[in-house]
């Protein structure tokens, strides 16, 4: 009896492997592009959700999104074709052999390795299931649910040793309901089934139903990336010529400023003056009247903002009034047709390339609320952001931004402003007040012979850790001694000097416990070396 189980077991287990090393991702076709989408039923949004793919319905309408990184598709042939791959997706799934029964309550620290699950009744997902690849970058995870599937407050699905949620399928026969703060992975079909979404969700995969409503509230969610996806690496940027020897130039206007500002690289105009900066602080050339090299950087820029005013956008952020807001971008070049508002934060996830470009148009005047920031993630590099803006520009207190401006209107920058990038205008004033600016070096621009470049590289050499600070700052600056001194000096945000001290060491730890909360600006000088920066007090 036991040896006949042993042959049983056996037989069983090699019936099992084939369907193991053989399950796949099928191919979606179309409805690879959407993050959400139903080939017969409304999609509907409420609050503020951020999405990167497509989002539409064959048969119904798209109702309360705000910026989407994708396109909205309500019929038409892109989502006809959509929903006849969705079709075809779901029917190979279906009928794919299961290898493994769990049972309906999923989670809970379970672990699983790859294979095909088959739930023969509603399923729930509850606290964590986690997913092993097994270090094999082609693992497919595909469950087969027959019936509902739910998941409970904060439950999530956890990828390790490989797993990748472009290889997870979830297909069930009944309703999809997340519950609030799910971390959902992979791609889910309901068929014929609605799917809903509460706030605080996270998607990292796809919310796709045969036919059926989806329902999303206040989400996260954003396509996998891998398996065969397109590798995103944007547009070709713009070459600036010469304009890339500056940190804030203006083609045709005054070029002035108010407090205490640093700059890396040139500052210059070259109709009408440059005034209020400080020579030291500015790591570059100050061009206070034009001259033949602000002539050569006017028509230069006039090439760059040509080149950015032609590139045909792939994509339309159709709400400039709700610009920011949590949004992510990822490398494209986008268009918004109409004066901006930039508010709260917007990430531009380059998705692991360093050499990714991210363009960004703007047909309208652009204003940003103060703090607002551009978070770069994912290998995301300032020197590859461009924004091409043809009306004026209006930076907020403190708004922290990254990127090259290349616009035709006026220029403000507000006390406490930087710009990881630079500030360039064809047409109009440029005004600074307490301003940062640092343009590193972009190559293949201005030249070799201009000093930004060994200035920039002396800058990278200093250290200030912790970043914002609460008490003290490490400062390393690794050719500082007693025989090269550096003095260093600190400023508030409208140009009060706060603090001075000589560095003669490589790491030095400052006691900054009497600042109050803010920012502030360091200054270290040493003979004709000037190095600057800035700091946050978070007390």
């Amino acid at each position: 009896m036991k040896h006949t189980l042993r042959i049983a077991v056996a037989a069983i287990s090699l019936s099992i492997i084939p369907n193991l090393m053989t399950a796949q991702t099928p191919n979606l076709g179309v409805a690879a592009d959407f993050v959400l989408f139903s080939s017969a039923g409304a999609v509907t949004n409420t609050g503020i959700t951020q999405l990167t793919g497509n989002v539409g319905t064959n048969g119904g309408s798209s109702t309360g999104f705000g910026n989407v990184n994708g396109t909205m598709h309500d019929g038409g042939s892109v989502s006809a074709q959509c929903a006849a791959d969705l079709l075809s997706a779901y029917n190979d799934l279906s009928s794919t052999v299961p290898t493994d029964f769990p049972a309906p309550l999923l989670g809970n620290g379970q672990e699983l390795a790859p294979g095909v699950f088959e739930i023969d009744e509603a399923a729930t997902l509850n606290l964590e299931l986690i997913l092993n690849g097994q270090n094999d970058p082609n693992a497919v995870f595909i469950f087969l649910i027959n019936g509902a599937f739910s998941t409970n407050a904060l439950s999530r699905v956890t990828l390790i040793n490989g797993a990748k949620a472009c290889n997870v399928l979830w297909v069930t026969e009944g309703l999809v309901s997340m519950a609030a703060g799910t971390t959902m992975r992979g791609t889910v079909i309901a068929n014929n089934a609605a799917i809903v979404m509460s706030t605080g969700d996270t998607l990292e995969g796809r919310a796709l139903s045969t036919a059926g409503a989806v329902t999303v509230s206040g989400i996260v969610g954003r396509m996998p990336i891998g398996c065969g996806s397109p590798v995103l690496l944007g547009p070709d940027a713009p070459t600036l010529g010469k304009a890339g020897c500056f940190g804030i130039f203006s083609s045709d206007g005054p070029v002035d400023n108010t407090g205490v500002t640093h700059v890396m690289g040139d500052v210059g105009a070259n109709v009408g003056l440059t005034t209020g900066f400080d020579p030291l602080l500015v790591t570059g050339t100050l061009h206070p009247i034009p001259n033949s090299t602000t002539a050569e950087a006017a028509a230069d820029l006039l090439v760059a903002y040509n080149y950015l005013n032609g590139l045909a956008p792939d994509i339309a952020l159709l709400y400039p009034a709700q610009f920011g807001l949590g949004l992510e971008l990822t490398p494209h070049t986008y268009i918004l047709n109409g004066g901006t508002t930039f508010t709260d934060t917007l990430y531009l996830n380059a998705q692991g390339r360093t050499d990714a470009v991210f363009i960004i148009k703007v047909y309208g005047a652009f204003a940003s609320s103060a703090l607002s920031k551009v978070k770069l993630t994912n290998g995301a590099q300032a020197e590859n952001v461009y924004w091409m803006v043809n009306g004026a520009i209006d930076m907020a207190d403190y708004s922290d931004f990254s990127g090259t401006i290349v616009s035709q209107g006026a220029v403000g920058m507000s006390t406490g402003t930087a710009v990881h990038g630079r500030v360039l205008t064809g047409v109009g004033a440029v005004g600074t007040n307490a301003f940062e600016g640092m343009a590193d070096m972009i190559p293949d621009n201005c030249s070799a012979t201009v000093g930004l470049a060994t200035e920039a590289d002396a800058v990278l050499q200093v250290s200030v850790h912790p970043n914002p600070f609460t008490a003290s700052v490490m400062f390393t600056v690794p050719d500082a001694t007693g025989s090269n001194p550096y003095l260093m000096k600190v400023f508030n945000a409208v140009g009060a000097e706060m603090l001075s001290r000589n560095i003669t060491r490589t790491s030095t730890s400052l006691d900054m416990s009497g600042l109050p909360a803010g920012i502030y600006f360091y200054q270290l000088s040493s003979g004709d070396a000037v190095l600057t920066g800035r700091m946050v007090s978070i007390r």
